[in-house]
Parts: C-alpha cells; structure tokens; sequence
C-alpha cells in the first residue's frame, strides 16, 4: 500500500491530498529520510508524520483495505509519540507576548508604540 494511502486509511490526514502534500514536503519521513507519496509501506515500520508542529511516530501493524473507522484505527499502527511533543504546543500557546482580542481589528497608532514598547522591554 501507497504511504499516502496508509496515512489517510488511519486517518492522520483528513484527504489523501493532504496525506501526499505532506509527503512532497519532506513532512513523512521513514528510517530518517524524506519519502515519495508512492513509496511502499510494509509492516514493523516506524514512520515520522510532522503535523501542527508535533512529530508523531507511528509503528505500522498491519495495512487496511480501505479507509477505517476510528475505532479501529488502533488496530492498524501503533502512537509511540513521546509525551513531550504534545507538552511543546502548550508551551507554545503561552509564549505568545501579545494577546489581541479577535474581531477587533487592526491595532491602532498607540497600541502599536504599546505593543513595541512591551517587546523592548521598556515601560513608558
């Protein structure tokens, strides 16, 4: 089975697109290299899938016919994604500096000196 087609069968990727996009980037890696949306998946194979900034590694059971349900999606690989890659987005949504309400619009002349002054470090 296509390594597109794997990972959109077990549902990491919403569409088989977006399973082959991710590939063509260099986001799909296998024993540490880059590979093609074509390349073969075997069994025992550890595959890394870099997405929304979290590097998932994923150890292949057994391959699917088609598209599976989520319930049995735990049949077909294995999550060996250690605990600290899910630990960094939650640092990273507290080391946003500035904080705007959404639907506010564009900052205005003085929240931008607020916001630069705020970054610098200087309290004017």
């Amino acid at each position: 089975m296509r390594i597109d087609k794997y990972l959109w069968c077990i549902r990491i990727f919403k569409t088989r697109t977006l399973a082959t996009t991710a590939c063509k980037k260099g986001q799909v890696k296998i024993d540490a290299k880059a590979i093609k949306p074509s390349r073969e998946v075997f069994g025992d194979e550890i595959i890394l899938v870099r997405k929304n900034q979290i590097n998932y590694q994923l150890k292949v059971l057994d391959l699917p016919e088609s598209r599976v349900g989520a319930k049995l999606v735990d049949l077909y690989r294995k999550d060996m994604t250690p605990k600290e890659e899910f630990e960094k987005t939650e640092l990273l949504k507290f080391a946003k500096d500035y904080y705007r309400k959404k639907g506010t619009g564009r900052p205005t002349k003085k929240d931008r000196r607020d916001i630069d002054n705020y970054q610098e470090g200087s309290t004017e």
